[in-house]
């Protein structure tokens, strides 16, 4: 019978403890499934970077004057220039915005892309998203919460998007709702949006990130302190105007 106060080989900062085996071969397995946890998400990330890096090479360098593209006269080809070149574009288009002509060009842009059928849906939708994800003065998720769906004792994460009146959406005036976004697994950015009362939601405390690792490890990665219920907050009520 093994010595139960034998030490267990741990990896340091890992996470990850290695359970001590009888046979060579478990021991073996245990180091394998070790060295994997530790080396596919670093593999993964290196291999993520670099498509993201080469995707905007592609894409910009074709654009290039020769005498600008370092691959004209360096022996080996820079990675990431193309990268850099539009990073300082899209800086430089920003900083053009701030200005009167600036603000003139885009206007005129902004309107020829409007009044041109099909790429005005295009158009108007991402336009809507961005201005939501990075603009100073968009909105993001506020709450992280739990809803009924998709029956009932079926609890599911969500978002709420935005506390909204039922009058908003065609129902009945001075209805305290809200906008929540479901999202599915793995894929965060597809799912289902749906406008529920707010007695109906469950505030949780837990932040927007923790939420997003929650639905997309398929929950398997909580957060670090898992919160008793009776930390969960109630949700606020909307006021809505008289």
């Amino acid at each position: 019978m093994p010595n139960s106060s034998k030490p267990r080989p741990q990896v340091e900062g890992a996470g990850v403890e290695i359970k001590a085996q009888t046979s060579f071969w478990g021991r073996l397995r245990a180091y394998f499934f070790t060295g994997l946890v530790i080396t596919a998400p670093i593999a993964i990330t290196i291999w993520a970077t670099f498509w993201f890096v080469t995707l905007f090479d592609a894409w910009v360098k074709p654009f290039l004057p020769a005498s600008y593209n370092p691959d004209t006269y360096l022996p080996i080809k820079v990675p990431g220039f193309g990268l850099i070149f539009a990073l300082i574009t899209i800086t430089l288009i920003g900083f053009m915005a701030a200005n009167l002509a600036g603000r003139t060009m885009i206007s005129v842009w902004d309107k020829l892309l409007n009044s041109t059928p099909v790429v005005r849906s295009i158009y108007k939708g991402s336009k809507q998203i961005f201005e939501t994800l990075f603009s100073q003065k968009g909105a993001s998720f506020r709450h992280v919460c739990l809803v009924e769906w998709p029956r009932r004792g079926a609890w599911s994460l969500a978002f709420v998007s935005r506390e909204v009146d039922g009058g908003q959406i065609g129902l009945e005036e001075g209805r305290a709702m809200y906008a929540v976004y479901v999202s599915t697994t793995p894929n965060p950015t597809s799912g289902y949006v749906f406008f529920v009362d707010v007695a109906d939601v469950k505030i949780i405390e837990m932040n927007v990130e923790d939420g997003l690792k929650l639905v997309i490890s398929m929950g398997l990665v909580f957060p670090d302190r898992p919160l008793p219920p009776e930390k969960e907050a109630d949700a606020p009520i909307l006021q809505t105007e008289a």
